[in-house]
């Protein structure tokens, strides 16, 4: 039976998957002590194809960005989710990175990352709420427009 965080993501919608296997020389989640951090996770939905893909205000709308974003903190769940077999098991959220593939001026990166933001905060509550970076990048992996990572105080 899923835990009260996973009743609360599925009510939404959100039903986590398998977590995407690395694909260079890294692994998905390393935890220390008390606190979980997850490799940043692209945009990519359960079946691999991206989210959206390219530059935030070129080829991606915000609102794409933020659905992206989304995506990412989906795929972040799910590490964590095969890290401790349980989401219940997070006693926070500490921080994100939001990563978003833009031109030099692009200036709405914050925006974008809340997507990744809102759902933590949708699925734990105040625990939910955390720290956070969301910086512009001149690229990011098979051109995703989003990146998000995670550091979690766990159980």
């Amino acid at each position: 039976m899923a835990g009260t965080v996973e009743q609360k993501l599925a009510a939404q919608g959100v039903v986590l998957h398998e977590p995407a296997s690395p694909v260079a020389n890294y692994v998905g989640f390393v935890r220390s002590g008390n606190l979980l951090f997850v490799s940043g996770q692209v945009c990519f939905d359960p079946q691999g194809q991206l989210i959206a893909k390219g530059k935030l205000g070129v080829d991606v709308t915000i609102e794409q960005g933020v659905a992206a974003a989304r995506g990412c903190a989906i795929n972040i769940l799910a590490q964590v989710k095969a890290a401790l077999g349980d989401l219940d098991k997070v006693v926070r959220v500490v921080r994100l990175g939001g990563f978003v593939n833009s031109p030099p001026d692009f200036i709405d990166a914050p925006k974008v990352v809340n997507g990744a933001s809102d759902l933590m905060v949708a699925a734990f509550g105040d625990k939910g709420r955390h720290a956070r970076a969301a910086v512009g990048v001149a690229a990011l992996p098979a051109d995703a427009a989003v990146e998000v990572d995670a550091v979690f105080e766990v159980a």
